[in-house]
């Protein structure tokens, strides 16, 4: 009934900037937490960045001071803008949101995810 579609992924090279894009759609009552999650080859999925409704943030130490996190609640969309990319910035990004539907039912849903690649 809802879903996560992400965009914005790429090639960078070290220094460099991307911008992520994740748009929620469907039956969409309303929406609480909005993230971003990566996971490198052989490594745990790890939170890189939330944002609430409110607009509270949270970060990851690893990425504080060069990413940030924004949401546009009218159009149900998150954002990853990411600045001074490093080679271990490299993963797959994964959006994740806490969705409530329109039958007042709870959704934890999740992208398919997008690769930044990021070389030294």
């Amino acid at each position: 009934q809802v879903q996560l579609v992400e965009s914005g992924g790429g090639l960078v090279q070290a220094g460099g900037s991307l911008r992520l894009s994740c748009a929620a759609s469907g039956s969409i009552f309303s929406i609480n937490v909005m993230a971003w999650y990566r996971q490198a080859p052989g490594k745990q999925r790890e939170l890189v960045a939330s944002i609430r409704s409110g607009g509270s943030t949270n970060y990851a130490d690893s990425v504080k001071g060069r990413f940030t996190i924004s949401r546009d609640n009218a159009k149900n969309t998150v954002f990853l803008q990411m600045n001074s990319l490093k080679p271990e910035d490299t993963a797959v990004y994964y959006c994740n949101a806490l969705i409530t539907s329109t039958s007042l039912l709870p959704y934890n849903t999740w992208g398919r995810g997008t690769q930044v690649t990021v070389s030294s």
